[in-house]
């Protein structure tokens, strides 16, 4: 299954950079205006995020609602939880609800296909890997970044071959089908928002494709959907 989800993935990119060339990282007020709700609140949503974390080891790990992402959330041992709030239209109740000024503003944000909580263990690494296709744009927010000793942020993005440390309420639009790694150098948790925003401005027919896209993927998300809520439940 990973081997499939690998080739389709790779079949995927090479079709959209034929068409689609962007850099990078991507303008925010041009590409996702609603992004200035989400910085603005962003101490509120810190605060939601770190109520999860006396109970974090009920928040599953990225492998555990993934299975053919097992490579890059299990290679060293530490790890890289998600608490999903929404997949691909289709929130999850239990999680929403225990996040409810996230979860406003996710609903009065329509353009925001799946919202999650990344939460990065002390000295987690994800290695280098792609997205696999331009019909979403990666925002991502910084909520509690510890900090290195210098001062600046201690989890550290490379993207396309260039570091961006993103620190609390601070936010990066990022096209993830560039390849990205990232890690978390302290002794500390590090937790952001990530929301998949959908792409706007496209061809046409690359438009229609990733409706069709965005619609299968969903439809797939629904008939997991009873899983990953149990999955993401704090009471579970």
């Amino acid at each position: 299954m990973s081997r499939l989800y690998d080739l389709s993935s790779q079949a995927l990119r090479a079709l959209y950079d034929r068409r689609i060339v962007n850099p990078p990282v991507l303008d925010i007020d041009a590409r996702f205006p609603a992004a200035r709700h989400f910085v603005e609140a962003w101490p509120a949503l810190r605060d939601e995020a770190l109520a999860l974390t006396p109970r974090l080891h009920a928040v599953p790990r990225f492998h555990e609602l993934m299975s053919e992402q097992t490579a890059i959330s299990t290679h060293d041992g530490h790890d890289w939880r998600m608490f999903l709030l929404k997949v691909y239209g289709h929130p999850i109740g239990p999680n929403m609800a225990a996040c409810p000024r996230l979860a406003a503003l996710i609903n009065a944000s329509p353009d925001v296909l799946s919202a999650t909580l990344s939460l990065l263990a002390p000295h987690k690494h994800v290695p280098q890997h792609r997205g696999p296709f331009k019909g979403v744009l990666r925002f991502q927010l910084g909520l509690s970044v510890p900090l290195a000793a210098d001062g600046r942020p201690a989890a550290v993005l490379r993207l396309a071959g260039e570091e961006h440390r993103i620190g609390n309420g601070q936010a990066l639009l990022w096209d993830d089908t560039y390849p990205h790694e990232v890690w978390n150098d302290s002794d500390e948790w590090r937790i952001a928002l990530l929301l998949d925003v959908r792409r706007r401005g496209m061809p046409v027919d690359m438009a229609l494709l990733s409706r069709l896209l965005i619609a299968g993927i969903g439809t797939v998300a629904r008939w997991r959907l009873p899983a990953l809520t149990q999955a993401g439940r704090l009471d579970a």
